[in-house]
């Protein structure tokens, strides 16, 4: 997964640095770089809605299962005037979407993965793309030189040289010495004498001393009332990966991850619930029925839904707040109903 900040270019180089659009200058041969921040990824179904947004081009990501307040998005998305999709499957969201751009899988692709320790490792392709299916860089390329760019990219490696050139963390893992290194290097590895950076922040902060900023508490936007009572929690299970769109193409995974709603066993008994009965889960936003999965694991009041299922889709609940200062959704707490849907028995 690719995290494209709309605030910094690689590196996390601030976009608004004199300095740090002197290089990107440079390095791209253009005078007139855009430095003014875009817009986060959790305000741009908003900005649709405000004719502030009149296309997208989402690439690898599913908002219609993954963004809160499904309604909200999907009303978004059929508004949008053009919208691009850009994956290894038909998704939610590529369902909707005017043009639908096949790519390559991890499995097909030559590159570099950084993982979430700072690890980067190369990747070399295991099989050859079906059909239609194109690199992503090299689709990208494409459509950026009939956009009336000049880019030039022949090959990942190339990519990969511009890479070290401007982004001063990677700047000693380069391609050749990538080669036969199967535990990969951590970044920061500011030159190719650098053995990398194990344990960040050892000795001191990168900016010298820490930055500590009190905060005051602030209640989430919606707290449970006598008509929605209980707590809703959004999360992941083990056994799948956010929207499902690969793992759920594997039968075994979906079997062991399979659409069911954690909650307590005080509350399944208040209102007379077993394990695998049919809820109905509504909230002000809407409304969906799945399994129900009584534990002594979820804490009284709180109901655990995890959000890969299209079929029991937990972001039709959702309540698409944000924080003032990330702008991530709260996602973890919401106002919610349960009832027990009653089974109609066959004559």
């Amino acid at each position: 997964m690719i995290w494209a900040l709309p605030n910094y270019f690689s590196g996390y180089q601030r976009t608004l640095d004199n300095n740090v659009q002197e290089i990107f200058r440079q390095a791209w041969g253009i005078n007139d770089l855009p430095v003014e921040p875009g817009i986060p990824a959790t305000l741009m179904m908003k900005a649709i809605v405000d004719d502030k947004l009149k296309a997208l081009y989402v690439m690898g990501e599913n908002p219609v299962l993954s963004d809160p307040d499904q309604h909200h998005v999907v009303a978004a998305l059929n508004k949008i005037e053009f919208m691009v999709v850009q994956d290894i499957f038909m998704t939610e969201t590529a369902q909707i979407a005017d043009v639908v751009l096949p790519a390559a899988s991890f499995a097909e692709k030559q590159g570099h993965f950084t993982n979430t320790e700072r690890r980067v490792q190369q990747l070399r392709p295991a099989l050859t793309p079906p059909g239609q299916a194109q690199m992503d860089w090299w689709i990208v390329q494409q459509i950026a030189n009939r956009l009336g760019a000049n880019w030039d990219y022949q090959t990942e490696q190339d990519i990969w040289q511009e890479v070290n050139q401007v982004t001063p963390q990677y700047r000693g893992i380069t391609w050749a010495r990538m080669q036969d290194n199967l535990h990969g290097l951590q970044w920061p590895c500011r030159d190719e004498q650098d053995a990398g950076t194990r344990v960040m922040h050892q000795h001191e902060f990168t900016r010298g001393k820490g930055r500590l900023i009190p905060v005051n508490y602030r209640m989430p936007a919606e707290m449970p009332c006598a008509d929605y009572p209980l707590t809703l929690s959004t999360g992941r299970l083990l056994e799948q990966f956010h929207t499902g769109t690969m793992t759920r193409k594997t039968k075994g995974l979906d079997v062991l991850g399979s659409p069911k709603v954690m909650i307590s066993v005080y509350d399944a008994e208040k209102i007379g619930v077993s394990n695998g009965d049919m809820l109905r889960l509504s909230t002000r936003r809407g409304e969906i029925e799945i399994a129900a999965f009584v534990t002594k694991r979820a804490q009284v009041g709180v109901i655990f839904l995890p959000f890969h299922f299209a079929e029991a889709a937990a972001n039709k609940l959702t309540i698409d707040a944000l924080d003032p200062v990330a702008n991530i959704p709260e996602f973890k707490i919401c106002a919610v109903k349960v009832e027990k849907v009653e089974q109609t028995a066959l004559a």
